[in-house]
């Protein structure tokens, strides 16, 4: 019972930041919200920007690629020079070489990807002006694509889809920081912790044993890294640490702050297309998919596992709780793990390699569809309308007629910018988790055998690729083949999907609306949710569908509950 007003709590949330929230950042990127211009103005005087200036779409695509180059750098650089930086009460030293470069590209592309441990390997000037600066301008860099595509399809013979700069600085300092900053003071009142007094030893008279509790600003950081959907941990533990995530309250905060943006986006989408009918066809498409996978991972979890029956346990009524904080039990661990991995977020408060079979299925699936239910910030919005273009494409074929999207023909350069933003994903994937599994340094990695190992392997890799960033458990990720190989997933992931979709903006932006006719597929009616929610079902099923037979699928048969 307790679960069910989780949920209604949530619905009832959502639907309010559907439509308010939404409604504000609509003004916010058409620049009628400016009661933060006296942060704003400056900004753009230092960047050298003018608010009213607009660019095409390959000027906006360079500046993207630009600005995240110089972020790699800068975090790059704090990274491996910390030994030397001040805020260093532990005094750890430079992170090493390949770790400094993995976990740079992972949090500069919103994937927040850790193969070390926070808490014994980042100083406090790393955390703060490295990994929590990249949870606000990497998300708001994903706003910034997405808003450049929403332009795409509302425009009408425009050779511009906007301007980087202005729709970064706007979406920073107008949503993400207003929200992070309020929500902060909640956590901190909960308990969550906040300080740059550095680690407290601890000595229990009753044992004799002595321990040290890393500290930090950990409240700060654990808001953003909800929010901005990036998910990258103070702790190891990430969502698990009491610290970080200390009661029921904060744990549905998470998940609330998760899915707020990607969820209003949808709202946005639609009132800039000047129909909301539009983004409720998206917004229930989410939904969808979004049920159907928590579903599946709370009825797995639910079952129990072949030890806890083997011990006679299986009818305890708990479920498989190995793994899991008894603070937050079966269904809401469930409900956190499934949000962040169908969005780009990563963040767990319960071990994902101790999931069952079909439990790690779900989250490992949640991904490989793209995380389009609802995504992350900005890129479940871009990533679901790259789904959008080819369903109207293969509605067009169905009636023999050149499909339309918005009152713009889809042709074949359409078709092909989004066949490629959908595909980069799956195919770096397969490719990646190829490599490892073949050659012996990267079977070395996994800690289990068998279906369970390569699980461990393809969860790696299409964390990475979907920069979603949350880890299996069980891989041993933190060495040269894995950080290398990883970096590959991360800018693949990201650029191979962000240039298209760009491109994609900038083709639809010059083309003229045609008029609606009799045979115009309707895109805000059931049978267009019905048909997209196949597609995306489809596409991942046939990319991924061979890769886990060999891992989850089997791994769930071999305990004989097929």
């Amino acid at each position: 019972m307790a679960f069910a007003w989780t949920i209604v709590v949530m619905v009832v949330v959502l639907g309010l930041c559907w439509r308010f929230l939404g409604s504000y950042m609509v003004a916010v990127y058409e620049g009628r919200s400016r009661w933060l211009s006296w942060l704003e103005r400056p900004i753009y005087r230092a960047l050298k920007v003018s608010p009213e200036s607009e660019q095409t779409w390959q000027r906006y695509a360079a500046s993207v690629v630009g600005f995240t180059a110089v972020a790699l750098l800068v975090t790059y650089g704090i990274f491996r020079l910390q030994g030397s930086l001040p805020f260093n009460p532990q005094h750890f030293g430079a992170v090493r070489a390949d770790t400094a470069w993995n976990t740079s590209v992972s949090f500069v592309t919103n994937t927040n990807w850790q193969s070390y441990s926070g808490e014994t390997t980042m100083s406090y000037l790393s955390q703060m002006g490295s990994l929590a600066v990249q949870n606000f301008l990497s998300a708001a860099v994903g706003m910034a694509v997405a808003i450049a595509l929403v332009r795409g399809f509302a425009r009408k013979g425009s050779p511009t889809i906007g301007n980087f700069w202005v729709d970064l600085v706007r979406g920073t300092v107008y949503v993400l920081l207003p929200i992070a900053f309020v929500a902060a003071l909640v956590f901190i009142g909960q308990g969550a912790v906040e300080t740059l007094a550095g680690a407290a030893p601890i000595h229990n008279e009753l044992n004799g044993v002595s321990q040290v509790l890393g500290r930090g600003p950990m409240a700060s950081q654990e808001v953003i890294k909800q929010l901005g959907t990036n998910g990258g941990g103070f702790f190891n533990a990430n969502g698990a640490n009491p610290l970080e995530n200390p009661t029921g309250l904060t744990n549905l905060m998470s998940v609330l702050l998760i899915l707020c943006i990607p969820v209003a986006f949808t709202y946005v989408f639609g009132k800039m297309v000047f129909s909301t009918r539009q983004g409720l066809a998206i917004l229930a498409v989410m939904t969808v998919l979004f049920a159907g996978w928590l579903t599946m991972a709370a009825v797995a979890e639910h079952q129990g596992s072949p030890a806890m029956a083997a011990a006679g346990l299986s009818d305890a009524g708990v479920g498989n709780m190995e793994g899991k904080e008894t603070r937050f039990g079966v269904l809401s661990s469930s409900l956190y793990n499934v949000t962040s991995t169908q969005t780009s977020t990563g963040s767990v408060d319960s071990a994902a390699d101790s999931y069952t079979p079909i439990g790690g299925f779900a989250m490992l699936t949640g991904m490989m569809l793209g995380e389009v239910s609802p995504g992350g910030v900005g890129t479940g919005l871009y990533g679901i309308l790259l789904f959008a273009v080819i369903t109207v494409f293969i509605g067009g074929l169905m009636v023999g007629r050149t499909p339309e999207y918005l009152g713009k023909k889809i042709q074949g350069k359409e078709v092909k910018l989004a066949a490629l933003g959908v595909l980069v994903m799956p195919i770096t994937v397969l490719v990646l988790t190829a490599i490892a599994a073949a050659i012996g340094v990267g079977r070395a990695g996994p800690l289990n055998a068998g279906p369970h190992g390569f699980s461990e392997i393809l969860y790696a890799y299409t964390s990475q690729t979907n920069n979603n960033g949350s880890g299996f458990g069980g891989l041993s990720a933190n060495t040269p083949f894995y950080n290398i190989t990883g970096t590959v997933g991360l800018l693949l992931g990201r650029f191979g999907m962000i240039i298209p979709v760009l491109a994609l903006a900038g083709s639809l932006a010059a083309k003229k609306p045609v008029a609606a006719g009799l045979g115009t597929f309707r895109t805000d009616k059931p049978m267009f949710v019905g048909l997209l929610t196949g597609v995306v079902l489809i596409v991942g099923a046939l990319t991924f569908l061979p890769a886990l037979a060999l891992g989850p699928l089997v791994e769930q048969v071999s305990h004989g509950l097929f």
